[in-house]
């Protein structure tokens, strides 16, 4: 059997960035399967808080200068690289001036959600469709992790559906405890969303605008869906909601972390 090749999509990871259990859970499993031998990228946006010069970031130049739509706006993407400290592990961080160069994540310094949380969300998950599909690198996995990543598994099931780099890769879609109260207007949100072959009906969950129709999205359109913590409910898949939507499967032990990871990707594959 040839290297699986995992793509790992996240808000965040350590050290870079540490807000959450994403950040540590997001560092540990691409490492388990690297030493099992599977080949690994890792895509994250560059959030502000996150120290360039400290980190040893530097540009992509051959990958950074696509424009990514968000609505009527086209928005320029770069692409920086860093490496995980002791880890032959390699970071791509998304990066744009208008939504990464605060100094904050998803809140500001008042602990009010950013209004255009949902736009940052649309370009980072566009923007790693376009930095994989620049790299020429097909994953066989996409594991998506936290409600930022949810629009990935649609986009590869609709707009990506046929692409080469893509038309193979199965997609994993962790849910963590990262609930949020904000509501987003969608009479603006979804127009940003829509793509090519984003219909009304792939986009029925997000009607809510909130965090359950995100949720709701990401697991609708993944083969497979994780409960990262016993802290996640299962109010965010509510059946009635959408009949497609599978129930998470519980995060595994310690004790049989890796081996579980190993076999739900292999068996993915088969």
């Amino acid at each position: 059997m040839s290297k699986l090749k995992i793509l790992y999509v996240a808000s965040e990871i350590n050290p870079f960035l540490k807000t959450s259990d994403v950040a540590n859970y997001v560092l540990k499993l691409p490492q388990a399967m690297q030493e099992m031998g599977m080949e690994i990228r890792i895509l994250v946006p560059r959030f502000g808080l996150i120290n360039e010069r400290k980190n040893r970031l530097h540009e992509v130049v051959r990958l950074s200068g696509i424009n990514i739509s968000v609505g009527e706006e086209e928005k320029p993407l770069q692409i920086k690289v860093a490496s995980v400290p002791n880890a032959r592990l390699q970071v791509y961080f998304i990066d744009n001036d208008d939504y990464f160069q605060r100094k904050s994540v998803f809140t500001d310094k008042e602990d009010r959600f950013h209004e255009d949380n949902d736009e940052r969300a649309i370009f980072f998950c566009k923007g790693v469709i376009e930095t994989v599909k620049k790299l020429g690198w097909a994953p066989d996995i996409v594991h998506c992790n936290d409600w930022m990543t949810s629009l990935i598994p649609m986009y590869l099931k609709t707009t990506y559906k046929n692409d080469p780099v893509f038309k193979d890769t199965k997609t994993v879609f962790t849910v963590y405890d990262s609930y949020f109260s904000h509501k987003f207007d969608t009479s603006m949100m979804l127009g940003k969303v829509r793509m090519l072959d984003v219909d009304d009906d792939a986009m029925s969950n997000l009607q809510t605008g909130d965090y359950s129709g995100f949720i709701r999205t990401g697991a609708r359109f993944s083969d497979t869906v994780i409960k990262a913590n016993d802290a996640v409910t299962d109010d965010h898949f509510d059946p009635a909601k959408n009949n497609a939507i599978p129930l998470p499967i519980e995060a595994p032990t310690e004790a049989s972390f890796t081996e579980f990871y190993y076999k739900l990707y292999t068996e993915l594959k088969r």
